[in-house]
């Protein structure tokens, strides 16, 4: 039997549990890339179900189908011009109100739409009962109930999808009215896009859609006029605006349906859940930021603590693979150099950084917990306050928080911003949040120097980052930018347990991303250090008369008043700019050893303070490569600059000041 195929899209308002139900679906494997033109994450998968193959694409998290956001036009754009054969809506059902008002802006396309309600574990607890025959029959679409942290009714929702999307339905159509409907009749009589509803059309152009107006015009259609004459004639008659009437009418259709479908409603006032007992602690305004202090020291020193054996293990097997590769190419008569290209180059430098991969996969879980468990939303919460105080918005900080993964979605997030100019300010800064290829530093020398207190050290170091990152912002709020902040509208997730295979896969993925990094452009990275520090011919390997000494001896005075004035380091930093991770490799390749050898080794030429001075040039100098391309494509070349000289001179600043002050006091 010839296989069918079908083309679905996830749509849901973040924390609906939609990249739970993409897991389930596609069964953890996904390809992960970016969509056309952007650099927003793209995560597409199969399934197979009865002669089906059915390819689900993730869509980024959105409210709703207007196009303010990057993330909201990128999911737009996929519904309105690749033309899926259907949208699975993941709603969370313990607040079915607001889930549901993106579900009906689709419906009102014309969008061949399932309704998956997710979180039906929390609906049962909080007393309530869903009719979804009522709300398949209002609808006229298939609902399908699931817990998608325990893999419930995920069969269901395949049978649904492969079943439920063969026939085609109505758009759907909410009474806005007498006056407004009188309007959007005249417009359909005016307006036409192929493909479209033309009642779709109306409405959007009465909401002001910039997008669809254009689109109308390029058919042909003089519509504009009309449409400033709709909205001004309506607006005088409402006595406020157009936009904000229409979605009024929706949520009176959404509340009315609601109290239809919905049993054994509660009134909230009456009953107080769990979320909101502990969000009493957890986001109190006295001591929330304390807390979030308080859960990230945790956080490093359980990595440290229990990423320790884990690494030593590592460090030994590493440690015997440069031994038997030397042992071995000179057993079987091999030169020298290619013993040297194993062992010292290979095996020292790449084996130097996976032997932090422990550490960074526990950091990785740590944060995947914080975030299924609803708690990383509340961190930006409770920054709000803070963040208004210092001029920035609230909604700067969720970006913030990626960069301890990694520098380069985070740098993405910020386009979830609706201000221009507060997504540029936002990456401007994001490269000081000390991501978590900056790790395998920290933890080399605060093993090596600060073996007690790693986990407060490193601690510091996060810390620092996050206030440069305001104070710099808020500077160049002052310089480039003005204008009020708007404030943080966030919907807060109610707390869940994280499930166990839903952290592993995010933990997986992000550090894997890692292990890439190691087989690519750290082994790339090493074997030029390798190279450099061989030749020319003749030169004792890795000596100041070797390229690669040389290159480093030129401008290695640069750093002496920070106390590592040496070229070794020097060329650590340099080749750091490729690849965070490359600045503990360059040590590894250059002393020709693994950690326990490198932690001895830089014992004799740092310092505790010049160690502290050379991780917080490390924290903020110059971006990785991949994350300057990424700022010069969110951004321009003007601000990309700016970006590498302003932490350049940070870095080198702060690191002299750290050190020389430092040495008054010591």
């Amino acid at each position: 039997m010839e296989t069918k195929k079908l083309k679905i899209g996830l749509a849901g308002n973040p924390n609906s549990g939609k990249s739970t139900v993409f897991n389930h679906l596609t069964g953890g494997h996904a390809h992960v890339g970016n969509w056309p033109g952007v650099t927003v994450e793209k995560k597409e998968g199969k399934f197979q179900f009865q002669d089906y193959e059915v390819s689900v694409v993730d869509l980024p998290g959105i409210y709703a189908l207007t196009a303010y956001s990057m993330d909201e036009k990128i999911a737009r754009d996929f519904i309105l011009r690749e033309k899926p054969d259907g949208i699975v809506v993941i709603i969370d059902a313990s607040n079915l109100e607001r889930n549901l008002y993106l579900a009906t802006q689709l419906l009102e396309l014309g969008t061949n739409v399932i309704l998956n309600l997710n979180m039906m574990d929390i609906v049962r607890n909080k007393g309530m009962a869903i009719d979804t025959k009522k709300l398949s029959q209002i609808f006229g679409v298939a609902v399908v109930e699931t817990v998608a942290s325990k893999g419930e009714g995920i069969e269901e929702l395949k049978e649904a999808i492969v079943n439920g999307l063969k026939k085609k339905r109505d758009s759907l159509r909410i009474d806005y009215g007498e006056d407004i409907e009188m309007e959007i009749d005249r417009l359909e009589k005016r307006v036409s896009i192929s493909g479209y509803p033309s009642r779709w059309v109306a409405i959007k152009l009465l909401e002001g859609d910039r997008e669809i107006l254009e689109m109308a015009m390029r058919e042909g259609e003089a519509i504009e006029f009309q449409t400033v004459d709709s909205k001004k004639r309506l607006e005088e008659h409402l006595g406020y605006d157009l936009e904000t009437a229409l979605v009024e009418k929706r949520y009176a259709f959404l509340s009315g349906l609601v109290k239809e479908s919905v049993a054994k409603r509660l009134d909230l006032m009456e009953r107080l859940d769990i979320s909101d007992r502990i969000d009493r602690i957890l986001v109190n305004r006295y001591l929330g930021i304390p807390i979030f202090l308080g859960m990230m020291w945790l956080v490093f020193q359980s990595v440290f603590t229990l990423g320790g054996p884990l690494s030593d293990g590592i460090e030994a097997l590493m440690g015997w693979l440069g031994e038997s590769a030397s042992a071995g190419i000179g057993s079987l008569g091999g030169p020298k150099w290619l013993s040297s290209l194993f062992s010292d180059g290979i095996i020292s430098g790449v084996g130097s950084v996976l032997v932090f991969l422990p550490n960074i996969l526990l950091l990785f879980l740590a944060i995947a917990i914080l975030e299924a468990s609803g708690y990383m939303a509340r961190a930006a919460f409770v920054m709000d306050r803070f963040m208004h105080a210092l001029g920035l918005h609230g909604k700067s900080f969720i970006p913030m928080l990626m960069g301890f993964g990694c520098n380069i979605p985070g740098i993405m997030a910020a386009r979830t911003m609706e201000s221009e100019k507060d997504r540029i300010l936002t990456i401007l800064v994001n490269p000081l949040m000390s991501c978590s290829a900056r790790l395998p530093i920290y933890t080399l020398f605060a093993g090596a120097f600060f073996a007690e207190n790693q986990g407060w050290v490193v601690f510091s170091l996060y810390l620092l980052g996050i206030i440069l990152a305001i104070i710099v912002a808020r500077i160049f709020k002052g310089l480039f930018f003005g204008a009020e902040v708007s404030p943080l509208i966030m919907e807060l997730p109610p707390y869940r347990m994280p499930t166990v295979k839903g952290v592993l896969i995010h933990m997986w993925e992000r550090g894997s991303l890692f292990l890439r990094k190691a087989g690519t452009i750290i082994f790339l990275g090493v074997i030029l250090i390798w190279l450099l520090a061989s030749l020319p011919f003749g030169v004792e390997y890795a000596s100041k008369e070797s390229f690669i000494g040389q290159l480093g001896s030129s401008f290695s005075p640069l750093f002496k008043p920070a106390g590592f004035g040496f070229w070794q380091a020097g060329v650590a930093l340099l080749f750091g700019i490729l690849a965070k991770e490359v600045v503990v490799g360059t040590f590894g390749t250059l002393y020709g050893v693994e950690e326990a050898g490198l932690k001895e080794v830089i014992l004799t030429h740092f310092t505790p303070l010049s160690a502290y001075a050379f991780m917080v040039m490390s924290l903020i100098y110059i971006p990785c490569i991949a994350a300057i391309a990424t700022i010069k494509r969110e951004t321009n070349w003007k601000w990309t600059f700016l970006t590498v000289a302003y932490s350049l001179f940070l870095g080198w600043f702060l690191a002299v000041g750290i050190y020389q002050i430092g040495k008054i006091f010591l």
